[in-house]
C-alpha cells in the first residue's frame, strides 16, 4: 500500500518576534493571597531587564472585582522605567483609563471577548456594550498620544457557550482596530484550541486586520499552546503573548494552568533561530525568584530544565 505524501508548505521564518509579558497583571491579578507591591515592582523590573521589550504592569480596575491590583496607581509610581520598553497597563473603561493617565500610563490596553456569555461574566455586558465603554477610552488615548492595545478572550472556546466561530472573534477584532487600537491579542483564554483551529481563527481575522497588528495569547491547559504559536508563525504572526514561569490562568475554566511560559516560549524561538532580544538565563532565573516567592514550582519546562542542569554544574 502507498502512503500519502504530504507536501511542506512554504514557512518564511521571521527575524524577530516581539514578546509582551503578561506576568505582573494577567499571572498575579488572581492569586489568592496579596502580592506585596514592592514584589510586583521588583517582578515587572527583573523582566524588563532580561530584555523583555513590553511588560503589562497593573490594571486599573475595581479593588472590589480585582483586590490584587488595587495597588496599581503605587505599582506605576514605584516603577523605574527601561528605556525602550513600554509597560501597558489594563483599563476597561474611561474611569480606569483616566486613573492610569493620573498615574502616568503612557499605553493602556481593552478587554474585549468573542462570546456573549464570557462578556456578560467577566465584564457584566455584551460585547456590544463593551465596545462602547471602549470607544472614549481610544478616543481619549489617542487625544493624548497614548497607544492602545486591544485584547479578545475565549477566541478558540469559551467554558459557557463551547465552540467560537473564526467569524465571530474576527468581527470583535476588527472592531477594535477599526476603533484604533494598533493591535489586537487573540486569547485562547481557556486553552483548548489546537493549531488547525488556530490557524484557521487567524485567517479570519486577517481578513479584518492586518497581520503585522495581530498577536497571538494562548493558555497551555491541554498542552498546545507552543504547537498554536509555532501555527501562528507560520501564517506570519511575529508578536506573542507569555507570562514567566506560566503564571495565571482563567478563574472560569475547570483545570486551566494558566498562560504559556515565557521561557518555554523563548527556548523554541531561539531553537528556530528567531531574535526576540530576551535573556533567557535571566529570564528563568525570574521564573524561579516568583515561583518560590509564590511557594510553588515554575509551570516553565525549560526553565526547569535549565535550573536542573545548572545545579548539576
Amino acid at each position: 500500500m502507498v502512503g500519502k505524501t504530504w507536501s511542506v508548505p512554504d514557512f518564511v521564518v521571521p527575524d524577530f518576534v516581539r514578546l509582551v509579558e503578561v506576568g505582573p497583571r494577567d499571572g498575579l491579578q488572581n492569586e489568592a493571597g496579596t502580592v506585596p507591591t514592592e514584589v510586583k515592582v521588583e517582578l515587572i523590573e527583573r523582566l524588563a531587564d532580561a530584555g523583555l521589550p513590553a511588560v503589562e504592569a497593573t490594571a486599573f480596575v475595581s479593588p472590589k472585582w480585582i483586590p490584587q491590583m488595587a495597588d496599581h496607581a503605587e505599582v506605576l509610581r514605584r516603577l523605574r522605567r527601561k528605556p525602550g520598553v513600554s509597560y501597558p497597563v489594563l483599563t476597561p473603561n474611561l474611569k480606569g483609563f483616566e486613573a492610569a493617565r493620573a498615574a502616568g500610563a503612557q499605553e493602556v490596553a481593552v478587554f474585549g471577548a468573542a462570546s456573549e456569555a464570557f462578556s456578560m461574566k467577566n465584564i457584566n455586558c455584551s460585547i456590544a456594550e463593551s465596545l462602547e465603554r471602549f470607544a472614549p477610552v481610544v478616543a481619549q488615548a489617542k487625544e493624548q498620544g497614548i497607544r492602545v492595545r486591544g485584547y479578545v478572550s475565549c477566541v478558540l472556546g469559551c467554558p459557557y457557550e463551547g465552540e467560537v466561530k473564526p467569524e465571530r472573534v474576527a468581527k470583535v477584532a476588527g472592531a477594535l482596530f477599526d476603533m484604533g487600537c494598533y493591535e489586537v491579542s487573540l486569547g485562547d483564554t481557556i486553552g483548548v484550541g489546537t493549531p488547525g483551529k488556530t490557524k484557521a481563527m487567524i485567517e479570519a481575522c486577517a481578513e479584518r486586520v492586518p497581520l503585522a497588528k495581530l498577536a497571538g495569547h494562548y493558555h497551555d491547559t491541554y498542552g498546545q499552546a507552543l504547537a498554536n504559536i509555532y501555527a501562528s508563525l507560520e501564517l506570519g504572526v511575529a508578536t506573542f503573548d507569555a507570562s514567566v514561569a506560566g503564571l495565571g490562568g482563567c478563574p472560569y475554566a475547570a483545570g486551566a494552568s494558566g498562560n504559556v511560559a515565557t521561557e518555554d516560549v523563548v527556548y523554541m524561538l531561539h531553537g528556530l533561530g528567531i531574535k526576540t532580544g530576551v535573556d533567557l538565563e535571566r529570564l528563568v532565573e525570574t521564573g524561579e525568584w516568583i515561583s518560590a516567592f509564590l511557594k510553588r514550582p515554575s509551570a516553565s519546562k525549560a526553565g526547569k530544565a535549565m535550573t536542573a542542569k545548572k545545579g548539576k554544574r
